[in-house]
């Protein structure tokens, strides 16, 4: 691996001495930096059990809950996924939320007249054509992610108004309804998916472990993560007794998410796409095609956010105007507390997950002791808050190890 297709992750603050073999920093891997996310959930999800088990109400840890969080999560976690990528490739997206609707308007308002599918599949065309173009006006005219984005953002929440007339559209077809429901309201007995993923992700994590020791080379915390999260699978499988139910969405959301994490962890692919966010130039001497990168990461975001958009409108079979509205900030808060480095270069798809899931236990924790909307907002703005400050410090503390 070449210095250009190395992750902050893979390099070592303090280099071994010639001839010996590197040490794993053990206190890197499971400091703040790497697993603040993962403390964060498991002391949450604690709390709440505590909580509720004293007030006398549902165990928070009962399996219809945390599917229910799941469930709930699932859009936002598409979409965080998808943002952690074009973060990778040092750009950003703030019109997610907006192409989402664009999606779910198109979708609702053609389904009736042109059948389920081909409305699909116009919804994610309309939403990837926006990728590419905030991909070329970044890319070729120069103008800075964020501020490209910000526009289309607005443009494409005009764009619906103008397409709804300023009012909520539906479904009147009772077959299109109920392919919508089949599609979007699925539920599938996912035990022994689960406890596959669990066992697949026990044995790379472990088999990583092991090549890179038998190697001499130091552990990596992706490495660690994987293992953690194998059990972790492993252990909600145990739990659910062998019946664990799960809808649709949350069984698209886990593959691909799990397609993502294996082309970023294990492919040329995803090594290329650190280098170009983590220096564009290096990337470029070293014969990466720096710009088919960035805009595949565009494409790919509108995309997800496409997919989630139609997920949206099969759950309502209906848009309003203003639905997910917002929702941009969730997405991109999911990603800032699974540590995606907002300059490019660093980031994990599984830590964005655990983000969203953070994030949504806390929305379920505050529905379940019946806090009104006003204290959401403000736990959930010092959260977000508190986990960039941690990641701040611990990215100047290593910065100052060098």
């Amino acid at each position: 691996m070449t210095m250009a297709s190395q992750t902050p992750a893979d390099i070592s603050p303090v280099g071994p001495a010639k001839g010996a073999a590197p040490r794993t920093n053990w206190k890197r891997i499971f400091g703040l930096r790497e697993m603040g996310v993962y403390y964060a959930l498991m002391l949450l999800i604690f709390v709440l059990t505590v909580i509720t088990t004293y007030l006398g109400q549902d165990n928070y840890l009962s399996i219809q809950n945390l599917t229910n969080v799941i469930y709930q999560s699932s859009l936002v976690a598409i979409m965080a996924v998808a943002m952690t990528v074009i973060l990778i490739s040092g750009n950003f997206d703030l019109s997610v939320a907006s192409v989402a609707a664009i999606a779910a308007a198109v979708l609702v308002g053609n389904a009736d007249a042109m059948g389920f599918w081909p409305a699909v599949c116009l919804a994610l065309v309309v939403a990837m054509a926006i990728g590419l173009l905030n991909g070329a006006i970044v890319e070729f005219v120069g103008i800075n992610a964020f501020i490209v984005t910000l526009g289309t953002m607005t443009a494409v929440r005009g764009l619906v108004l103008i397409y709804t007339d300023g009012r909520s559209l539906s479904v009147k077809d009772p077959e299109i309804i109920a392919t919508m429901k089949a599609f979007e309201g699925g539920k599938y007995d996912a035990f022994w998916l689960v406890v596959a993923g669990g066992l697949i992700c026990l044995a790379l994590g472990i088999g990583s472990f092991v090549k890179s020791r038998n190697a001499g080379k130091a552990v990596r915390p992706a490495a660690v993560g994987t293992t953690i999260g194998g059990a972790a699978l492993l252990l909600l499988g145990y739990g659910s007794g062998g019946e664990l139910v799960l809808r649709t969405p949350v069984v698209y959301m886990a593959l691909f998410t799990a397609l993502v994490w294996f082309v970023l962890t294990f492919t040329m692919i995803g090594r290329r796409l650190y280098a170009v966010g983590g220096n564009p130039e290096a990337a470029r001497l070293s014969g990466i095609n720096v710009l088919r990168y960035k805009l595949m990461a565009f494409v790919l975001c509108s995309g997800a956010a496409g997919f989630a958009g139609v997920l949206f409108a099969s759950r309502l079979r209906s848009i309003n105007p203003a639905g997910l509205t917002g929702a941009e900030l969730t997405v991109i808060a999911a990603a800032i507390l699974g540590g995606t480095s907002l300059f490019g270069g660093a980031g994990s798809v599984i830590k964005t997950l655990a983000g969203a899931l953070l994030l949504y236990s806390l929305t379920n924790g505050f529905n379940i002791l019946n806090l009104g909307a006003n204290w959401q907002g403000l736990i959930e703005g010092i959260v977000v808050v508190v986990a960039a400050a941690i990641y701040t410090v611990g990215n100047n503390g290593r910065a100052k190890g060098r």
